[in-house]
């Protein structure tokens, strides 16, 4: 290997681990609510719907703003929009902290969402642009492993801290740590740094040469793609199952097992490490096996089995913590099988309008999956959490052969 291919690797793994640390604190962010809703439930006498609510606000709001940042990132580049959302996130966990009632704890969930919606249109702007080709996939792999690894660290950073101080303090801590990962992407902007009329070139340059005598397709024109939607489809039915259980279920798991809601807090953690191991092992087995609705569908059976065996309330409580391992570890393996099935569902030339849409799924599941399994636990029924979650699994299965049907037909 040659000095000048040293010198790019070393270049790429700094830039992957910038980008991927900026990636692991917005989801990080995504759960640094839920786990103090016992103690903000207690201090503002609200219920869960209304807790519940406060989460769909947060992703509704990033819904919207993960479509309009991608046109800001393009205009005035990546770099200025990623600090002003991490910026936009240390505030809104201060108004957390310094919350009087639900209306502000509304409002910081407003900021929160404004916040979080700038991520995926930067990361992905940053890692297509400053990222050498040879080494894509593995900034793809460590991206999406530190989105878990975010998960993981929420619940049991802001539990343990809680606990031992004041939930209060919990919300300083976590702007204190978004304000540390800041200030180290502040000192290494230099690799962060993009322009946007380059970006815009090398585009327009690749997709003529993958397509130099196809009729490009118009602005909207694959919103008519029934692929598009189902592939939508699919993330809204994900994630409404995902943040359901992220929400809720340490209070299912006291409810039906008497377990302490900081060892379900615990329990969550596990599950994301599961998730994070999971998509390593997924990308081996998508590579080898080529079957993206087959890897699906075995992923999503498994996790729906435990998922229905949780809700029995059978399972011994030292074998609780197992379920929520083999969930996180199904939703990690089907990850990479599931891009692989969007990107062969994506016309060409329509990658960024495509991934907008699908990816705005996203959001809007995890605005409802709150909302809905809220109305369930404050009716007193924590076994339809998981009820509620082995369903849309199932429907992730029906989706995930739809779509592949349709990108063959195409």
């Amino acid at each position: 290997m040659t000095d000048a291919q040293l010198n790019r690797r070393a270049s790429d793994v700094r830039v992957i681990a910038l980008i991927s640390l900026a990636h692991g604190s917005s989801h990080f962010f995504h759960l640094i609510l839920p786990p103090m809703f016992p103690w903000l439930k207690n201090e503002f006498a609200v219920n869960y719907a209304e807790l519940g609510l406060l989460m769909s606000i947060f992703f509704v709001v990033s819904c919207i703003v993960q479509a309009a940042s991608g046109f800001l990132v393009d205009k005035v580049g990546a770099r200025p929009v990623l600090f002003s959302g991490m910026g936009l996130l240390i505030l809104a966990a201060l108004m957390y902290s310094q919350s009087n009632g639900y209306t502000m704890l509304v409002l910081a969930a407003i900021v929160a969402g404004c916040g979080n919606g700038i991520f995926h249109p930067v990361d992905y702007t940053l890692i297509n642009h400053k990222i050498s080709p040879p080494n894509l996939p593995y900034a793809y792999s460590v991206h999406g492993v530190t989105g878990y690894l975010g998960w993981a660290a929420a619940p049991a950073f802001m539990v343990a801290i809680a606990t031992v101080t004041d939930w209060r303090i919990a919300f300083v801590a976590a702007a204190a740590l978004e304000a540390l990962i800041l200030l180290f992407l502040w000192m290494n902007r230099g690799l962060l740094l993009d322009n946007a009329q380059e970006r815009h070139e090398e585009s327009r340059k690749s997709h003529a040469a993958s397509n130099p005598s196809g009729v490009p397709m118009t602005t909207y024109g694959f919103l008519k793609l029934p692929a598009v939607w189902l592939c939508w489809i699919f993330f809204l039915f994900s994630v409404a199952a995902t943040t359901g259980l992220q929400s809720f279920a340490p209070t299912a798991l006291f409810q039906i097992y008497t377990l302490d809601v900081s060892t379900g807090n615990y329990f969550l953690t596990l599950m994301a490490l599961g998730g994070a191991g999971g998509m390593l092992l997924g990308a081996y087995i998508a590579t080898r096996f080529k079957s993206p609705e087959g890897i699906i569908t075995i992923s999503f059976v498994i996790s729906i089995v435990m998922s229905l065996l949780l809700a029995t309330g059978w399972v011994p409580i030292d074998l609780v913590v197992i379920p929520f391992v083999v969930i996180g570890l199904g939703i990690g393996v089907a990850a990479p099988s599931r891009d692989l099935m969007i990107r062969a569902a994506t016309p060409a030339g329509a990658s960024g309008r495509v991934y907008g849409i699908v990816y705005s799924g996203i959001d809007l599941g995890a605005a409802l999956g709150p909302l809905i399994f809220g109305i369930f636990m404050d009716a007193n029924l924590p076994k339809l959490l998981f009820i509620g979650v082995a369903l849309f699994q199932l429907l992730i299965i029906l989706t995930a052969f739809k779509v592949s049907s349709q990108a063959k037909a195409a």
